[in-house]
């Protein structure tokens, strides 16, 4: 089969749970093959044998968003044995400082190692996967990155409350444009997504959205048409301010 009729890929992280899990099962639906990645094997295989036993392709692979050795594995196993990874999902995170968005922080009294550890995992492990997956999407000439934010990171409406946690999606939206522009012409599209207030661990169980309803903004991003925006920032499949 050549390479342009294989199926495309695609590497969610944090996919054992809620929106990652829900995405991938979206993503799956639409015909792409899945790889399932997160810290914890034990769920990651039983969710990824869940959605198989749904006849979707998808398979799981340990990764912890945090380490480079890590990542440099997870890489090497969708670049060589899946033949190649053609949509980033970054969707892992953390929030830190503030146990749901109705129980926040302030920045005086939170400690740097909490700044540190939430930006490990929502900003530099985005970095590790984008440098380690994107190249080889740039060369096939054809990629989707997709950096799961909040609306909690939007600097047009920033306010009190979990510092690290907003610092850090705002730093994820830096990174969607900076990328974006230097990939300009690729057809590797980058953007950045707010599923909005979703009930899942983070978000709590009075959130407003299911993880379906959360995560067709996401699927919509990883699955643009050639030609489709980049370096933009979505809710709802609509262009929201940085």
């Amino acid at each position: 089969m050549g390479r342009h009729e294989r199926k495309r890929i695609a590497l969610v992280t944090g996919a054992n749970r809620g929106l990652g899990f829900e995405t991938s099962r979206q993503l799956a639906r639409l015909g792409l093959r899945v790889l399932m990645t997160g810290r914890d094997e034990a769920k990651g295989r039983e969710a990824a044998h869940t959605l198989a036993s749904q006849g979707l392709d998808v398979l799981y692979y340990p990764l912890d968003v945090v380490s480079p050795q890590s990542v440099g594995a997870a890489a090497r196993f969708g670049e060589v044995e899946c033949g190649g990874v053609d949509v980033l999902v970054n969707n892992a995170g953390v929030m830190l400082d503030g146990r749901s968005p109705r129980a926040a922080s302030a920045v005086l009294p939170t400690d740097l190692e909490s700044f540190e550890r939430t930006y490990a995992a929502n900003l530099f492990g985005p970095v590790l996967l984008c440098q380690a997956l994107v190249p080889g999407m740039r060369e096939r000439g054809w990629g989707r990155v997709v950096n799961v934010s909040s609306g909690l990171g939007q600097l047009a409406d920033m306010r009190a409350g979990w510092p690290a946690y907003r610092s850090s999606k705002a730093a994820l939206n830096a990174l969607t444009r900076v990328l974006a522009a230097e990939l300009s012409g690729t057809n590797v599209l980058v953007n950045s997504v707010d599923p909005g207030w979703v009930r899942t661990d983070m978000g709590g169980s009075q959130a407003d959205r299911s993880t379906l309803e959360g995560s067709d903004t996401i699927v919509w991003a990883a699955t643009l048409p050639d030609g489709g925006p980049t370096g933009g920032f979505f809710r709802d499949r609509q262009p929201i301010p940085w």
